[in-house]
Parts: C-alpha cells; sequence; structure tokens
C-alpha cells in the first residue's frame, strides 16, 4: 500500500509513520502542506492519502478538493484537531472518505484503512 502522508508538522508525520509501520505499511511518501502534496499527487501513484485539516499554504480540505477533481475513488482520511461537527459535515460535502481526531492509536488507523481499503492482507497484527 503505498501512502501519501500530509502535515506540516514533521513530528506528527514522524508520529503518523510509527503507526502505519505498526500496520506493516511502510511505503509512506511525505508533504509538508497541501500544495506540495498536490505536487506528489501528480507526479506518482497512491492507495490512500491522509491529510492534515490545518496547514500553511494549502489546507487539508483544498487539497481534498483538488485531489477530488484528479480522483474521486482514492481514499482520503482527514486529520485533524478538531472534531466540530460543521467541520466535518464540510468536509464529507467535499468527499473525505474519513477523519481522525488527533492524537489516534495505530488500532483506530487500522479500523478506518480496513474499512477504506480493505488491506487486512497488507497489515502485520498488532
Amino acid at each position: 500500500m503505498k501512502v501519501l502522508l500530509v502535515d506540516d508538522s514533521g513530528t506528527m508525520r514522524t508520529i503518523q509513520k510509527r503507526c502505519l509501520s505498526k500496520l506493516g505499511i511502510e511505503d509512506v511518501t511525505e508533504a509538508e502542506d497541501g500544495v506540495q502534496a498536490l505536487e506528489i499527487y501528480n507526479s506518482g501513484t497512491f492507495d490512500i492519502v491522509l491529510s492534515d485539516w490545518n496547514m500553511p499554504n494549502m489546507d487539508g480540505l483544498q487539497l481534498l478538493k483538488e485531489i477530488r477533481l484528479l480522483n474521486k475513488e482514492i481514499p482520503i482520511i482527514m486529520i485533524t484537531t478538531e472534531a466540530e461537527r460543521a467541520r466535518v459535515v464540510t468536509a464529507i460535502q467535499a468527499g473525505v472518505s474519513d477523519y481522525l481526531v488527533k492524537p489516534f492509536t495505530p488500532d483506530s488507523l487500522k479500523s478506518k484503512l480496513e474499512r477504506l481499503t480493505c488491506i487486512k492482507k497488507l497489515y502485520q497484527p498488532l
């Protein structure tokens, strides 16, 4: 499974990569913001996008909208510190596949990935 991981915090990317690694997912490409992520997305092939919501240059919601113009099928999980209903509804209307609230556990990420991508055989049990 090839993951595009987007977060402006290097520390958060490291934590999220560790979660993915615990699930046996090692093919992770990182981006620092939506602008960089869109460039990377356009130059590669990914199975899923994990994106922070609040970022400089281009936030996660705008990145979601841009990717949806290109690909309506790729699973996109928004990761946020805020679970405010209005924000979640906005993301759903824009085509988000699911969302996670920080901080999250490898188990919660695992359940989202299983539901979205049916990767049960691609990760190692925790």
